[in-house]
């Protein structure tokens, strides 16, 4: 590869004007990395990053538009003007959107009771995605969390998107085409590339609530929209899993297994999900190759990082991008690791986000260097703390390995557990990988 193709591949900060009017961040992470073909967005509030909610958001009684639109509005037009300046256009080059919810529930006792719905009307937000994205909805992966970074924002979005790669063709379940953008999306195939929206585990057929139907409907649902692109769930790269109790994980990553005996994609599992509806208790999206792609699916596995949580590769390469299953700061028993909390004979000493989060980038340098990479080269972060009090240490150890242009970065507040006790992070990462010649 000549020295011209390197730098035209090699991952480029993209800042928008402040003449634009797009709020410039005030935490060490980049608005958006361009590699190649792909555009990661961080995620995007409807806040000024100076006084909190800027006047344009706040509703009042003479317009009649809720906090929730008036939110979305602002943030969708500050991502448009960043996609713009990185050569991008929103509504047809967008193949992922993550939708995050602030919501007060489900509170602890609404998850052991098995009712996950985050109580939320998000029709006005509805009414927002639709006018942006007019002719076509994106795939989306939409969860109720705790807390956002700024005091009064209600949503966070964040975004992929992917140039260059023909025309985007759009698939729904329950019809053989999409008409216009009301329509349900629930995949995406540009190119090589197909991206499926989150999934439910209930259908029109079935009204259960147990959680092994549920994850078994989810997974005919999954192969089925697979199929229907032109793949299937061996070209599965990357999972997101959502559940709502954590006490259920352990059923469904054995129907999981059973469903991907060989070869699992990477998987980032976030517990205490707060979904849209009553009875849903697990949700999953998927990214995956066509079948008539010519890309390779390499699994990546070190000796130099814990094993996964459950039935999941460590990391997933494809052509320039790995994909990072859930990094925790757990040990090979799937526990948290010896010195990442505080001890308790010892309540005030120690930084546990800190620790915590150098031991976690020990592990993904690990992976990344088995796969041809190094940290370095994280394009994409999304980070959950179980208590958003651990963000400034954290961040400040996170930091420090980028001396140059930092990834793009959502940052969420989930005020649960992490689904691994004492953990107070888990992030989700993909990475791009130079070329090898």
């Amino acid at each position: 590869m000549s020295d011209k193709s390197k730098e035209i591949t090699k991952p480029i900060a993209i800042w928008p004007g402040l003449e634009d009017g797009v709020p410039k961040p005030v935490m060490p992470y980049s608005p958006a990395i361009k590699v190649g073909d792909w555009i990661f967005v961080a995620g995007q509030l409807a806040s000024d990053f100076k006084t909190g909610l800027p006047k344009e958001v706040i509703p009042n009684s003479k317009n009649g538009i809720s906090g929730l639109e008036l939110q979305s509005e602002f943030v969708f037009r500050n991502m448009a003007q960043t996609l713009q300046a990185a050569g991008c256009n929103m509504k047809n080059d967008t193949v992922k959107l993550w939708e995050w919810f602030v919501s007060d529930r489900p509170n602890q006792n609404d998850f052991l009771l098995g009712d996950n719905h985050h109580q939320l009307d998000i029709r006005p937000y509805e009414s927002s995605m639709n006018n942006n994205f007019k002719d076509y909805l994106p795939p989306r992966s939409s969860i109720g969390i705790g807390e956002l970074m700024w005091v009064g924002t209600q949503i966070e979005l964040e975004v992929i998107c992917l140039t260059n790669q023909g025309n985007s063709t759009y698939y729904s379940l329950e019809a053989d085409g999409l008409e216009n953008a009301s329509a349900q999306t629930d995949a995406v195939r540009k190119g090589d590339w197909i991206f499926i929206s989150n999934q439910n585990g209930m259908s029109k057929d079935t009204s259960s609530v147990s959680i092994e139907d549920q994850t078994e409907c989810l997974m005919e649902k999954l192969l089925k929209i697979a199929e229907k692109t032109g793949s299937s769930l061996d070209q599965a790269i990357k999972a997101e899993l959502f559940i709502g109790d954590i006490r259920d994980f352990a059923v469904v990553d054995k129907i999981w297994k059973k469903w991907f005996p060989n070869n699992p994609p990477a998987r980032f599992v976030l517990p205490h999900s707060g979904m849209n509806a009553n009875d849903i208790k697990v949700e999953a999206s998927l990214i995956l190759l066509s079948n008539d792609s010519k890309l390779q699916k390499d699994i990546i596995e070190t000796s130099n990082a814990p094993i996964p949580m459950g039935h999941e590769s460590q990391a997933v390469k494809v052509g320039n991008l790995l994909f990072f299953s859930t990094q925790m700061a757990f040990d090979n028993s799937g526990k948290i690791a010896e010195g990442m909390i505080r001890n308790p004979a010892a309540p005030w000493y120690g930084r546990p986000a800190q620790m915590q989060m150098r031991y976690m980038m020990e592990n993904i340098n690990a992976i990344s260097e088995a796969a041809g990479t190094t940290v370095e080269n994280i394009v994409r972060r999304a980070c959950f703390h179980n208590d958003l009090q651990w963000f400034a240490e954290s961040i400040e150890a996170w930091a420090s390995y980028f001396p140059d242009d930092k990834p793009a970065s959502t940052t969420i507040g989930l005020n649960h557990s992490l689904g691994i006790e004492g953990a107070n992070t888990s992030l989700d990462l993909i990475a791009y990988v130079p070329d090898s010649n």
